[in-house]
């Protein structure tokens, strides 16, 4: 992943990334996505027999449970850290994934090698002329009726607002990035040509509240659990309604992040 920005402006550099995933070798203590990716591509498509590409794979833990599925796997990233989990974690769990270092905006597959293709975390970390580019090279690569998701940061939420002020004190983990809504995402994704097919938002569990307190605590080496335990009747009814909202459009204006999925036509 080449990351490109101007002099003096702000941007996602790479040491940043080697520095981050330096620090969660642990893989076990990083937050998981909920299997949304999954969800929301079982909501398109039966996976099985079907050639899937992560870029910026990071851990790989949006791809991994594609195989358990039948989906062919390729993952993606530049970064030294990430490979090094992902083959660790591939041979520990004996799952037949591809790992490729490469750079994003120049991927090594020949044109129309995947069906499905997507990122998570990404694209917020590029300004929006190497974003576009970023997404017309994940299309090339794309097989006509193929899908592309991509999931970034929904813009209307309080995460939003503690990033930017982070950013603003260069505290942020990532150096910098931008978030979306999701009419400007799909806007994006129709401007290049693809057919929107889907959209999902998605919450964040643990709360932010709670992951907030958890990170302030460690500062004072007092660790919380990951994910608190709730009572288990209180679990039931939480998973419930939450299948239930996740039918509406109300997601979409108020999670942490948004999906838009569009299919190459």
């Amino acid at each position: 992943m080449s990351v490109f920005a101007s002099s003096g402006e702000k941007a996602s550099r790479r040491e940043d990334w080697e520095v981050f995933w330096r620090e969660k070798q642990d893989v076990g203590r990083v937050y998981s996505n909920e299997d949304r990716i999954l969800r929301n591509l079982l909501h398109l498509t039966d996976l099985r027999g079907k050639r899937v590409l992560e870029v910026g794979a990071g851990t790989g833990r949006d791809s991994f449970p594609l195989i358990q599925h039948g989906a062919i796997v390729c993952q993606l990233d530049y970064s030294e850290g990430s490979l090094r989990i992902l083959k660790r974690l591939a041979d520990d769990s004996h799952l037949p994934a591809l790992t490729v270092g490469g750079d994003t905006f120049r991927l090594p597959f020949r044109d129309e090698s995947f069906d499905i293709v997507f990122h998570q975390g990404l694209l917020e970390h590029f300004r929006p002329a190497q974003a576009e580019a970023l997404l017309r090279e994940n299309i090339r690569v794309l097989r006509s009726g193929g899908y592309l998701l991509v999931d970034v940061p929904q813009r209307y939420h309080m995460y939003t607002v503690a990033k930017h002020i982070l950013m603003a004190f260069d505290k942020w983990f990532a150096g910098w990035e931008r978030s979306f809504s999701v009419g400007e995402l799909t806007s994006l994704l129709d401007s290049l040509g693809l057919k929107t097919v889907h959209a999902y938002g998605e919450w964040m569990y643990p709360s932010f509240v709670y992951r907030s307190f958890r990170e302030a605590l460690k500062r004072l080496r007092i660790e919380l659990p990951l994910n608190p335990q709730p009572l288990k009747l209180l679990s039931r009814i939480r998973a419930k309604v939450r299948s239930g909202l996740w039918k509406t459009r109300l997601p979409l204006y108020s999670g942490i992040s948004v999906g838009v999925v569009g299919k190459k036509t």
